[in-house]
Order: C-alpha cells, then structure tokens, then sequence
C-alpha cells in the first residue's frame, strides 16, 4: 500500500512541508501509549484545533453559498455536516482509516472502525493541515471533499423546515397544510414574497423570502419555533 504522503499528494495534491505534524495528526493516544520511548505525540491537539478549523471553514462556505438563508437554516446544516456520523464518513471516504496508526488494544477492538476516533481523525488532520499550510489549504481539501456534498444536497434536512412542519402536525393523523402568498414586493431583479402557512383554518406562521420557495421555509421555521414554544 502507497504511504500516507504519497496518498495525499497522489489524491489530494497536499504535500506537508512539516512531516511529523502530518504524522502526529494519524497517531492515536493508544499508539503512544503502547509505545512510550517514542517522541511523536497523539493527534489530541490537533482534533482540539481542527475542530475550530473545520466550524469557520464550513461556516463561511455556507454564509457565502447561501446568502438567502437565515442564521436558524445555516446553524442546522452546519451541525448536520460537522457532526460525528459525518466526519466519519468523510474520514472513511478519504481512506484515513487505512493509515491511522493504533495500539494493539484499540486495534484489536476495531478501533479502525470506531466513528468518535476517525471523527476525531479527520479533525486533526485539517488542524495539521492548518499549521503546515493554512485556512486556504484547508479550504482547498475541502473544497474536493466536503463542500460538493453540500452542494449536491446531502445535508438538506438541515434546511427542510417544511417537510419538519409536516412531520410535526401529522404526528396523530392527517392534517391539510397550505401555503398562501401574501404579498410581493420590490423590483423584478430584486422580489421579496411574503407567504402564510395555516392548517385547519389555522394561520400558523409567515415568512419572507427572495422566492416563494425560501418564503415558504421561512414560513413553516416560524409556524414550528412558535409550537414548540407551546409546548
């Protein structure tokens, strides 16, 4: 099998100036642990940093991407795109899994398999990543891996308070849900709708958008913050 680096600079064009950082991020403290006369270090503080890494790079990649879409809509798909069960999916994509190097215990556990750890991989690796070359190299990596998913929709529940509202309301039974344009507004190039969303005759929330569309997700966000405050 092709080294780490020879990986990363063949799949990703990433070639570390400062080896043992990148060596330091795919070693597990069970690894150290087991070997205690070696002088590399666990990727601990690395996860500590990439984490800090990984939350302003996807932040301001969603802020940019999505400029229609309100601070409620961008915190539930940043939460879905940096929670474990996606970084560790990111960390299998990426074969990280194949060069974390683990104790004999851990590895005998299935360690090599274990969704915290390999979270916990892929984030120290974009902390080393950080260190060796910087937030646009890590932008960069990202940009290959992680943000085209984002684009191609797979952390949209994050953003369907419709489908949400839907679920919510039909927890007992049936129940008909409509969206009503209300008004609309401003010059052609630039519109802003307002829509209404009512369930049996009741008027539950409204919401503005630059498309009927995200006027409507404004909608059924509102209708849903204002029943569960009810609750």
């Amino acid at each position: 099998m092709e080294s780490l680096s020879e990986y990363l600079e063949k799949k990703h064009y990433i070639v570390f100036k400062n080896e043992i950082l990148l060596k330091e991020a795919f070693t597990h403290s069970s690894y150290v642990n087991e070997h205690r006369l070696t002088v590399i270090k666990d990727n601990e503080r690395l996860e500590f940093l990439g984490d800090a890494v990984l939350e302003v790079a996807v932040s301001d990649f969603l802020f940019k991407r999505y400029p229609e879409h309100p601070e409620g809509i961008l915190t539930r798909m940043r939460s879905a795109i940096v929670r474990e069960t996606s970084l560790y999916r990111f960390a299998i994509e990426n074969r990280f899994d194949q060069y974390v190097q683990l104790g004999k215990g851990e590895e005998a556990m299935d360690g090599r398999r274990r969704a915290s750890l390999l979270a916990d991989l892929f984030e120290a690796f974009l902390g080393a990543l950080y260190l060796d070359q910087g937030m646009p190299a890590v932008e960069s990596f990202l940009s290959g891996t992680v943000f085209p998913q984002i684009e191609a929709g797979v952390f949209s529940h994050g953003m369907d308070f419709k489908t949400e509202l839907q679920e919510y309301l039909q927890r007992n039974g049936e129940v008909t849900i409509q969206y009503s344009l209300i008004s609309e507004s401003g010059p052609a190039h630039q519109k802003e709708f307002t829509v209404e969303v009512e369930a049996e005759g009741h008027v539950l929330g409204t919401g503005t958008g630059k498309s009927k569309k995200m006027a409507e997700q404004h909608a059924a966000e509102n209708a849903l913050t204002q029943l569960k405050d009810k609750e």
